[in-house]
């Protein structure tokens, strides 16, 4: 999703950027003010009165969600957490933390900074509506700074739901991590009860969709289904981390694999290897010396009628940086490195001698038992 993000400011040391997704409900939030809620609320006023009075809310509540999410970016830089930036989407904000808080105290400091600062963003607009009426400023200004005391008030609100990751739900876990020391446990109670919040928006969009009011179901659907989706997401991040703490590629990786040598045909290879064995990432050898790899794409992209007229020699990628790994290396980093490079599979090798391969099927079997055995 941030990957179309835009950066537009920088502010308090943090890059501020908006994902193309909220140019989405920036709009609609414009359309929604100037042609529904500002006429309600100043019947005499014109068009271009009421379009003004729209942009002018919806440029306060982006204004309004910085803040929130800079409470949050500078409590965590107080924690010694770095944030990488302050993005603002189609579900209003995220502080993007390069890794989760190391204690209960300082995710619930973090957490609820959003929404305090919520809610003295939404005590200082009703001051400023109620001075601006005894100022005698124009009705439509009061009514703009009304509306965003009003917004503010229900995103703090909204905010400290217990449905994990939001704010409410991260001070749940908090108080769960607290209480037992297990972050891993607690994410997932607090992942738990996040999964039957979303349900429940769910139903309630589908209800109202079902009684008449499509356009009023929508949102509770869609925020439901995100809700889902990010809570799941950072429980296997929290899982991920967990399960791979103080592993290796040594203890994730296949020792002693099939391995092929470079006289032999593709034929052979894919008949006696690949099929015979049921493996598609094979280490070639050539007197105990590592030559490189073949996988079975590289044999499909040779028509079968030539498999026995082209080696394995043929075709090999060479052993290099960028297709080996050390056997010492972290699981994190291992990790880390298939999602950048987008390589799923390695070489291991120790003291430049193959010591096995590791793949991604590897990691995500040994994720996979990790989380049906804690």
């Amino acid at each position: 999703m941030w990957g179309n993000a835009i950066r537009v400011a920088r502010l308090g040391g943090f890059d501020i950027k908006v994902d193309a997704s909220w140019l989405l409900i920036a709009t609609l939030i414009v359309w929604s003010l100037a042609t529904a809620y500002f006429p309600s609320q100043l019947p005499d006023a014109g068009t271009l009165t009421l379009i003004i009075a729209a942009i002018a809310a919806m440029l306060g509540l982006f204004g309004s969600l910085i803040l929130h999410e800079l409470a949050h970016a500078m409590v965590a830089r107080n924690h010694g957490l770095r944030v990488r930036a302050i993005t603002l989407f189609l579900f209003g904000g995220v502080a993007e933390m390069q890794s989760e808080p190391d204690s209960a105290q300082s995710e619930f400091r973090i957490a609820i900074a959003g929404p305090l600062a919520s809610f003295v963003i939404a005590a200082c607009f009703w001051l400023a509506a109620v001075g601006g009426e005894y100022a005698a400023l124009p009705d439509a200004a009061v009514r703009v700074l009304t509306y965003l005391a009003m917004i503010n008030l229900v995103l703090a609100v909204f905010n400290l739901l217990p449905a994990f990751p939001m704010d409410g739900g991260r001070v749940l876990r908090a108080w769960l991590w607290g209480r037992s020391g297990d972050l891993l446990a607690a994410t997932r109670r607090a992942t738990a009860l996040a999964v039957m919040f979303a349900y429940a928006f769910i139903a309630l969009g589908l209800f109202a969709a079902f009684s008449g009011n499509l356009a009023a179901g929508l949102w509770p659907v869609l925020i439901g289904l995100f809700l889902m989706a990010t809570s799941r997401a950072a429980l296997t991040q929290i899982e991920t981390q967990a399960a791979l703490k103080g592993r290796r590629v040594a203890d994730l990786m296949a020792r002693a694999p099939w391995t092929a040598r470079p006289e032999q045909s593709l034929w052979e290879l894919v008949h006696h290897i690949f099929l015979e064995h049921g493996v598609s990432f094979v280490p070639v050898i050539e007197n105990d010396t590592l030559l490189g790899y073949v996988d079975f794409q590289m044999a499909r992209k040779i028509d079968r009628e030539h498999w026995e007229n082209t080696t394995v020699e043929d075709v090999l990628e060479p052993v290099g940086p960028e297709n080996t790994v050390n056997t010492d290396m972290a699981g994190g980093d291992l990790l880390a490195r298939m999602s950048q490079d987008g390589r799923r599979k390695f070489l291991v090798t120790t003291n430049g001698q193959l010591a096995g391969v590791v793949t991604l099927a590897d990691v995500l079997g040994f994720l996979s038992v990790f989380r049906e055995l804690t």
